[in-house]
């Protein structure tokens, strides 16, 4: 099936364009961009840099693709890619910039949505089925796991981690990481309770969230330290996936795990 380019697109010679695409007037499409079968971008939307998209991902008007890095660290001559996966859409005057290194990436899964006016800054890495609705902003070098929904106008620094299943309130600033699971709140961020409904539309057991609502408990409520609190969920949940995902999370956290407020 042949692509369907608008005649005032403009796709430089180089671009790679997969069978099936549809370009509008006044879309952008750079000389090293890869475009999967099926793409859409509408019109004035713009894809450049080493960028390559997988299939039947959507680009609306004015949204902004694989530019070059807004940190200046940034050196010219270096070489940065965008790698993003199948399925994703892209809503107006979204931003998602290229890597700051040599060689870098900033790498987004498939089957995510970002809304208007989001913004993914370099060397982020994003799983599978994030949603981020309007204004949530991402800093440099942000990982986010699969299945994170962050509500509207989020602001996440550099560096941070946001653990798989999580949801991340509207308006919060992120500033620790944050653990798998767990539903988020705050300015700044900070875990209230497992992310329970969220969960339970994914397929989880009502045992699995129990169990959860346990660790929770015992992570952040129970006054003990964090290794103490590690050891009892091993303890009291050897066998439980999800625990040990948990666990590995926090275990692995430079910028410090987000906790509640005392009192």
């Amino acid at each position: 099936m042949s692509s369907n380019i608008h005649p005032l697109a403009a796709v430089m010679p180089g671009a790679v364009i997969g069978e099936g695409c549809e370009i509008g007037p006044f879309a952008y499409v750079g000389p090293q961009v890869k475009l999967g079968p099926g793409c859409r971008l509408h019109p004035h939307a713009m894809v450049d840099g080493r960028t390559t998209l997988g299939s039947t991902c959507e680009i609306f008007p004015f949204a902004s693709i694989g530019g070059k890095t807004q940190d200046l660290k940034w050196q010219e001559g270096y070489t940065a890619f965008v790698e993003i996966g199948d399925r994703c859409t892209f809503r107006e005057y979204v931003t998602v910039h290229a890597s700051t290194s040599d060689g870098g990436k900033t790498v987004i899964g498939s089957d995510c949505s970002l809304l208007a006016y989001c913004h993914i800054a370099h060397d982020c890495i994003l799983g599978d089925r994030v949603v981020m609705s309007n204004l949530t902003q991402l800093a440099g070098h942000v990982e986010v796991g699969n299945h994170v929904t962050f509500g509207g106008m989020v602001a996440v620094i550099q560096f941070v981690r946001i653990g798989s299943w999580c949801m991340v309130g509207a308006t919060s600033k992120v500033v620790q990481d944050l653990a798998p699971f767990m539903l988020n709140d705050g300015s700044p961020c900070e875990p209230r309770m497992p992310n329970k409904i969220g969960l339970e539309r994914h397929g989880f057991t009502p045992e699995t969230v129990r169990a959860l609502f346990d660790i929770h408990k015992l992570y952040y409520r129970s006054n003990l330290r964090a290794e103490e609190a590690v050891a009892k969920i091993r303890a009291e949940y050897p066998e439980l996936p999800e625990a040990e995902q948990f666990i590995a999370f926090t275990l692995a956290s430079k910028k410090g795990v987000a906790r509640p407020k005392a009192g």
